[in-house]
């Protein structure tokens, strides 16, 4: 409803095209940051964006389209373990660190950062996190004992899961799912939580 003319087709999972939106060029995606299956809209500077604005929130009402704020896919990109750059990795952290170890390939040829990679440490140290009653605060990750675990990156509350949730980088390669937690929440209250896997 939203693209002029012919749609394409087939239209699988992470496709790429270019199409026209109220007479506008639009590149979309078969993607989305909230793990359901949804769309990316890519603009230009050229492009008049009200009016692309517009035809979407128009052909949208014959679904009960709505307008959500980031709130509503952040839970669904942390439920998803999928990763925001800069927040659960960044320039100090490597592939294996953050559970991406099965996309390097060492026997590919030259590539830049290969021999650092290849003396990595081979650990995940990314988990899920769970708390319940409450949301944790991004900063540290206490065990039960208050000894420092590694840090949360993200988190918000899950209204699926009926919890708060997050996503943590632990320093000890021994805290895996089932680790007991404490934290502290956005409301400045202790919190306990358990560490587990990627996606909830």
């Amino acid at each position: 409803d939203v693209v002029d003319g012919d749609f394409p087709n087939p239209w699988k999972y992470f496709d790429i095209a270019e199409v026209r939106i109220a007479d506008q060029p639009v590149i979309i995606t078969r993607t989305g940051f909230s793990n359901e299956l949804g769309w990316e809209l890519y603009l230009r500077p050229e492009n008049d964006c009200e009016l692309v604005g517009n035809k979407i929130w128009e052909s949208g009402q014959k679904y009960k389209m709505m307008l959500c704020g980031t709130p509503a896919f952040r839970a669904r990109r942390i439920e998803a373990g999928l990763l925001s750059a800069g927040a659960d990795f960044n320039e100090t952290t490597t592939p294996y660190d953050v559970g991406l170890g099965r996309f390097v390939d060492l026997e590919k040829a030259q590539f830049l950062g290969k021999e650092f990679l290849k003396n990595a440490d081979k650990t995940n140290k990314l988990w899920g996190l769970k708390v319940k009653n409450g949301i944790a605060k991004k900063g540290n990750l206490f065990s039960i004992t208050g000894k420092i675990l590694g840090k949360i990156t993200s988190s918000t509350w899950s209204p699926y899961l009926e919890c708060g949730v997050g996503i943590v980088r632990v320093n000890n390669k021994f805290a895996g799912a089932g680790t007991p937690v404490r934290v502290e929440g956005i409301d400045g209250k202790e919190y306990s939580g358990e560490l587990c896997t990627l996606p909830m």
